[in-house]
């Protein structure tokens, strides 16, 4: 027993099982006890310090691996373990691509009560879109504040502070060195002009060879040229915004956003679909890997032209576009203002003239007709329970669940189960996130 910080601690041997639905791997100590042990990958027999003990479960970090598993490897990115954003870079493709089907199995097979065998057959094999590293086209920089001027880098794995970074690997390799031009000439320029930043996004496209630049900060007086001028020196990125927030750090409103230079907007191709999305719009991080979901969903529906569709939390259209192009017409419903603003923006360069695009919550704004087919692609919550209960009262007869969380999505299929309507018939799992837990799914639901 010892103490780090003022925390009392105790070292362990444990054997890492298997990968938690999160960073760290899962062991049992000696009395049983479940411990979620990060630095570790399944299959590590690894000594271990316990940080912190909990009712139920405890948590523990890898000091020494003393017997590599067969599945650990060595990471492409030399900053895994200090910044949080591949947690998972340390053990094989292979293994990260098992370990997410099984997530989703189990999620089903506990969340849902489906049971094993049910839910080992209702899932697919998981889908890999694209390479697993440079898949990105957009990564964030955390704004810290060291020795008094601000620090811009990659989120600490520890939670706290930044990593300094020369690039990032994820990121789209043509633009693997954006996170270090933009940290740079961000750092430069803070040094004789108050920047008041809260974050910065970078957008970049293989396909359009469009970069944005994104500023995010409180409203008040700002460098717009100056910071336009040594950005575009740096990178010459075609869009640079500033986007103000107001309110508390857990419940930020966008105040406003104020284009610096370029086209004050980030242009993407999404398989025959041209997009654009501004800066504070939700658009998927892996290019190939929405165009998988979409040829999922679109295979899953079989939308015709004398068909009627809706797409509830619509986005800017990712999949309202290529629904418009199958069915006769298309309800999209999205609560987001910026987001709706993109959708109208991207149908009208599309000319699609068949979608009623709808602001507004899905619940309280669900469209009154009678859909064959409907989409959904809710946020990580997942659906609201009033949501599943006027889906199931549809006369629609398929639905597509896209889904970022598999417990979530395994919480709504037994909710759906239970109103009797429409029941899962496959779930197939698409890894967008290599090197992160993460996991999407698409789930094709027809009438029970």
């Amino acid at each position: 027993m010892s103490r780090e910080e003022g925390v009392e601690t105790r070292e362990v041997v444990l054997l890492a099982e298997r990968m938690s639905y999160g960073p760290d791997a899962v062991a049992h100590d000696a009395d049983g006890k479940t411990v979620f042990v990060s630095g570790a990958v399944a299959g590590d027999r690894v000594r271990a310090v316990v940080d912190r003990d909990e009712g139920r479960f405890s948590h523990a970090r890898a000091v020494e691996v003393l017997e590599a598993s067969a599945d650990r490897v060595a990471p492409a990115c030399p900053y895994a373990g200090v910044c949080g954003g591949c947690p998972w870079a340390s053990l094989s493709y292979e293994a990260q691509a098992a370990a997410k089907r099984s997530g989703v199995v189990d999620s089903l097979a506990r969340i849902a009560h489906m049971g094993a065998e049910r839910a080992e057959g209702l899932v697919a094999p998981i889908v890999s879109p694209g390479e697993p590293w440079g898949y990105r086209n957009k990564v964030e920089l955390a704004v810290a504040t060291e020795g008094g001027r601000p620090a811009l880098g990659m989120h600490a794995a520890a939670g706290e502070g930044v990593v300094r970074v020369k690039e990032c690997p994820l990121l789209d390799g043509r633009h693997a060195k954006a996170v270090r031009a933009v940290s740079g000439a961000l750092g430069y320029l803070a040094g004789s002009h108050g920047l008041d930043l809260e974050r910065v996004g970078i957008r970049v496209s293989r396909r359009t060879r469009e970069v944005e630049v994104a500023l995010w900060g409180r409203p008040g007086a700002f460098p717009r040229a100056q910071a336009s001028k040594v950005l575009a020196d740096a990178l010459r990125p075609t869009s640079v915004v500033r986007v103000m927030q107001k309110g508390p750090a857990k419940a930020r409103r966008i105040a406003g956003v104020e284009c610096l230079s370029g086209a004050g907007s980030w242009g993407e191709q999404v398989g025959s679909e041209r997009m654009r999305v501004s800066a504070p719009s939700f658009f998927q991080v892996n290019t190939r890997g929405a165009e998988k979901l979409v040829e999922l969903v679109m295979d899953a529906l079989q939308p015709g032209e004398d068909e009627e569709a809706m797409d509830l939390y619509c986005g800017a259209g990712t999949f309202t576009l290529p629904l418009a192009r199958r069915a006769g017409f298309v309800s999209a419903v999205e609560s987001y203002g910026p987001a709706v603003r993109d959708l109208r923006r991207n149908l009208e360069s599309a000319g699609l003239d068949n979608v009623d695009p709808i602001g507004g919550d899905a619940g309280l704004e669900f469209p009154d007709t009678d859909a064959d087919v409907i989409v959904v692609d809710p946020p990580r919550a997942g659906l609201a329970e009033d949501v599943v209960r006027q889906l199931s009262e549809r006369p629609a007869r398929a639905i597509a669940y896209v889904s970022c969380d598999p417990a979530t999505l395994a919480r709504d299929l037994a909710r759906f189960e239970l109103a009797g309507t429409f029941s899962p018939r496959r779930v197939t799992p698409v890894d967008l996130f290599p090197q992160t837990f993460h996991v999407e799914t698409v789930t094709l639901l027809e009438r029970a």
